[in-house]
């Protein structure tokens, strides 16, 4: 039955027709001299600022003067050690207090009279959790800071491209006079 849908879908928009529109003055102007810009290209950048934040957090996106990134790295890899911290700790208390509950002893969650507030299978399930939950932060944690490596690279790469006026791709709305419908569009400009 899916199929069926999928096949009736592209016919449907295989036999859709598209309506296209150009610009009403269209005129070419030729010049006489040919101005070349000279652009510095250095292809050991996306390595630098790759091994700049992989040696200190946020280095990478100094290196390439994004300052404005660096306290979201910082506040990304914060925010995973708190967790892993936190869950760590809580990991360790019931741990120790299913250590001292077996060998009989009191423990932080001893209750009064004899009745305890967690019983031992509540104990050896927070401890299953909270590890679970800790390895899954230093996980996040991990992916985090080689998200950070990767991003400060990546941008180092991207702003090695030219990105002037000369070519552009603009989004535009165009007024179709036969039904005064609005259309979307793309509009692309090569300027030599």
């Amino acid at each position: 039955m899916l199929k069926k849908h999928v096949y009736i879908f592209f016919i449907l928009t295989s036999l859709t027709i598209f309506s296209s529109y150009c610009q009403e003055n269209l005129s070419i102007e030729s010049k006489d001299t040919i101005s070349i810009t000279s652009i510095t290209f250095n292809p050991l950048a996306p390595s630098k600022a790759a091994f700049y934040s992989a040696i200190l957090p946020g280095l990478g996106q100094a290196y390439n003067k994004k300052y404005w990134k660096i306290p979201f790295v910082y506040a990304a890899l914060g925010t995973g050690v708190y967790f892993y911290s936190n869950n760590n700790s809580n990991y360790n208390r019931a741990r120790t207090a299913y250590k001292l509950r077996i060998n009989e002893k009191p423990d932080e969650f001893d209750g009064l009279n004899g009745n305890p507030f967690l019983s031992e299978d509540a104990l050896v399930s927070a401890q299953k959790g909270y590890k679970k939950d800790r390895d899954l932060s230093l996980l996040v944690t991990a992916g985090l800071y080689m998200l950070q490596i990767i991003e400060a690279s990546t941008n180092a790469h991207l702003l090695q491209h030219n990105v002037d006026n000369s070519l552009t791709l603009n989004p535009k709305l165009i007024r179709d006079p036969a039904n005064n419908k609005t259309i979307v569009g793309a509009q692309i400009n090569f300027t030599f």
